[in-house]
């Protein structure tokens, strides 16, 4: 069998993962070693919370309708309870943008959640 020689290879390979570290600290971005198994634990990362970033987003959209409902006499639940009665279908993040910077158009959609509930 040849003996074959890796150092154009390997060097290519050290190389470019060693421009995927740029940015990590001290040795983890220098040290091809280290900076694989950070790379390795930054991709986890990466994935985990391109999930959570999502969860994150419809917590602060409902902390948001829920302050604005408040407002308006109501709660969360009740207010989501009414709108789906009333046939609005309008998403989290579009009630908490409206609450957040049109408070008239999110009063009149308060006013038909009450009003479907009532019915």
């Amino acid at each position: 069998m040849p003996r074959v020689k890796t150092g154009v290879v390997r060097r290519r390979r050290h190389k470019r993962l060693l421009k995927l570290a740029k940015g990590f600290y001290s040795g983890r971005r220098k040290h091809f070693r280290k900076a694989k198994e950070q790379l390795e634990r930054s991709l986890v990362y990466a994935h985990r919370d391109r999930k959570q970033k999502k969860r994150d987003f419809r917590k602060l959209w409902i902390i948001r309708i829920n302050a604005a409902t408040r407002l308006n006499g109501m709660n969360y639940s009740t207010f989501m309870n009414g709108i789906k009665k009333a046939g609005i279908e309008l998403d989290r993040k579009i009630l908490a943008d409206m609450a957040m910077n049109d408070a008239a158009a999110f009063s009149a959609v308060v006013e038909a959640s009450k009003k479907a509930l009532s019915k």
